[in-house]
């Protein structure tokens, strides 16, 4: 079998330096039976606002807000039925942008961006299209001057798109490919394994936008922002590691309210909110990106702390990273394919 070959050879070469995950602390449980597959959310004021991943029911098709006790305060029904909702943002106005984004067919013509400005009753839909051909996301963030900014789920190396012009609601706005993030590499616990560490599944920015935030199923990944461009810190910066060790399945991240930890949630029924405190450059790895990152071997039970690792450059390293991708893609989509 390919995979652990590649493990076992990509294992001599790394140089691990380990960093202590902290426990998260849960800020509150979501109960109501509408969410149950939640792959969005934001603080929003004293509260939280999540959408379902692509929910099949009509009753989860919709932006819940919640209150500080995770408890539905409203809902916002859309005008039209999205295709498979993924990821939420918040802009420094209060905008709420759904990224109805996902595609684990890579099948899409178009994905839609819908956005609820602050006291609207339904969202508005812009239609995106790819430059390069269609790409399954699930991270959405906006930039400093209002820019959404699309992370897709390549694996290994995520894609980082922006509309190549003014957003039209008449018709599709073309994407450019801005740049690309290397994933960085741990050894955190997580129920996909080794896969789960290779895929970008979310993204959030902090209240004052000086800090964005990725996520993959087992870690977060901290990046400093600098006059607002989103880009820039993602394509060019180095991520601090925040470990999130096995949640069920994590598809969500969000900076609290006032921007002092993370919050998660999990898809599933009856599941919490969990805070985790920020990583700091004492307390974690700073991990500069690489242009040719490779995936770390799997971790042993005794340690699911995550890892920083020097790479070897390369051919040989390139082209076992291409390897692992295949596999990791099949992985991926066939556990999250619908019926």
């Amino acid at each position: 079998m390919v995979l652990p070959a590649v493990a076992a050879l990509l294992a001599t070469s790394f140089i691990p330096v380990a960093a202590a995950a902290e426990s998260p602390r849960t800020v509150c449980r979501i109960t109501d039976d509408r969410l149950n597959e939640i792959s969005g959310l934001v603080a929003d004021g004293d509260g939280y606002v999540v959408v379902n991943d692509g929910a099949d029911d009509p009753d989860g098709r919709r932006i819940f807000f919640l209150n500080k006790r995770c408890k539905v305060t409203r809902t916002v029904a859309y005008p039209s039925r999205p295709r498979d909702t993924e990821d939420l943002a918040r802009a420094a106005d209060g905008t709420i942008w759904v990224g109805d984004i996902g595609d684990n067919g890579n099948s899409r013509e178009t994905i839609g961006l819908w956005r609820l400005a602050p006291g609207a009753r339904k969202p508005a839909l812009f239609r995106l299209s790819y430059p390069d051909g269609a790409r399954d996301a699930e991270a959405l963030l906006v930039s400093g001057d209002g820019t959404p900014v699309v992370i897709t789920k390549d694996p290994v190396t995520a894609g980082v798109y922006v509309p190549a012009e003014p957003l039209r609601a008449d018709g599709t706005t073309p994407m450019k490919r801005a740049g690309d993030v290397p994933i960085p590499v741990t050894a955190t616990s997580n129920p996909f394994g080794f896969a789960g560490r290779l895929v970008i599944t979310g993204a959030a920015a902090s209240p004052d936008g000086t800090r964005v935030a990725l996520r993959t199923y087992s870690d977060a990944f901290e990046f400093e922002v600098t006059e607002g461009d989103v880009v820039k810190a993602l394509t060019g910066g180095s991520a601090r590691t925040t470990a999130l060790p096995d949640e069920p399945q994590g598809e969500s991240i969000a900076y609290s309210a006032d921007g002092s930890a993370l919050l998660t949630v999990s898809e599933g029924r009856d599941v919490p909110i969990l805070s985790y405190p920020l990583s700091t450059p004492a307390s974690a790895p700073s991990i500069a990106p690489s242009p040719s990152p490779s995936p770390s071997v799997a971790p042993s039970a005794a340690a699911p702390s995550p890892v920083a690792a020097s790479f070897p450059v390369g051919a040989v390293a390139a082209g076992l990273a291409m390897i692992v991708a295949g596999g990791v893609t099949g992985l991926l989509i066939a556990r999250r394919r619908r019926s």
